[in-house]
């Protein structure tokens, strides 16, 4: 069973509800040292609610914890907005080489951990890309090893910094918010809006890691993965690009989610019917007070509504 624990050192917040737009924002204008993570928690925050409003699956089972309760009301269950009950915390799960803490991660009483997803970020010196390979090979075979029915997601995102903007020297010291000028080894977006040979190896790697069906399958394989480029243009801060991947791509993030819901269900639902009254996913009332809640974000996807 994965234990939660609160990050040491200075908290960086607990969960909020925000959309995707709002979390890649935060991503591509945060300025600060990268170690602390902050630049890339906000979409942390943003798939934990996702998980909830679309997923179906209970605020407390995830970790960190989303800010709402569920509450049952005249036969159907109900998603109340309430800040007090978000946490920073992280899941601790235990790999089969050593414990892991995972960004997001679902789990059920009684089963242990049953879907986690890892959400990567990259703001420039694309040349460490083929370290974080290592990295998201070792994760993956650590986590299923241990947990072989777990379903693992992986989410990459990188700042598609543009060649017209690149120098030699890089960035100057007045440009730390949203540099005008950065270094030639962060550049993601070259010459004709073709994206650079650093990014498509690392995008064909990761095309060998997602697709993960079965449990017997190979456990260096996730059972999802996706790979967006996040706007720093003037106007569509905050955007994917639209252009890349590929849409025939495996790693277009529009079918990140379905993937990992349907190999869900798939494992723990109708594998499992005798597991069903607790692995089935919940459909919410279209009455539900979060709804109505002052500061909702607009939902980049479907709320997963009764009926």
């Amino acid at each position: 069973m994965p234990r939660q624990v609160d990050p040491p050192g200075k908290p960086v917040g607990v969960c909020e509800w925000m959309n995707r737009s709002d979390a890649i924002r935060e991503f591509v204008t945060y300025a600060g040292p990268t170690q602390s993570q902050r630049h890339i928690k906000p979409l942390h925050w943003y798939v934990a609610c996702r998980l909830v409003l679309e997923g179906g699956f209970w605020p407390h089972e995830i970790t960190p914890r989303p800010p709402f309760v569920a509450v049952r009301r005249r036969g159907e269950r109900h998603l109340e907005f309430d800040p007090s009950v978000a946490t920073s915390s992280e899941a601790t799960v235990l790999g089969g080489l050593k414990t892991k803490s995972v960004d997001v991660v679902v789990t059920k009483e009684g089963v242990g951990p049953v879907l986690a997803i890892s959400c990567k970020g990259m703001t420039g010196a694309l040349r460490n890309l083929v370290n974080r390979m290592e990295e998201t090979i070792g994760e993956c075979t650590n986590l299923h090893i241990t947990y072989p029915a777990l379903v693992l997601g992986y989410l990459f995102v990188i700042r598609a910094n543009q060649a017209s903007t690149a120098s030699e020297n890089g960035p100057s010291s007045e440009d730390e918010t949203l540099p005008s000028r950065i270094a030639f080894n962060d550049v993601a977006v070259g010459a004709a809006d073709q994206p650079v040979e650093s990014l498509k190896r690392f995008h064909a790697a990761l095309q060998e890691l997602t697709g993960r069906r079965g449990v017997r399958e190979d456990v260096s394989r996730y059972e999802a993965v996706a790979l967006a480029l996040a706007s720093v243009q003037d106007g569509s801060i905050g955007d994917i690009l639209e252009g890349y991947p590929a849409s025939e791509s495996p790693l277009r993030i529009e079918g990140f989610f379905d993937a990992l819901y349907r190999c869900y269900d798939e494992r723990y639902v109708y594998s499992a019917p005798a597991l069903a009254p607790l692995t089935r996913r919940v459909e919410w009332s279209r009455d539900s007070s979060a709804l109505a809640a002052e500061g909702a974000p607009v939902l980049d996807y479907r709320m997963r509504f009764a009926g």
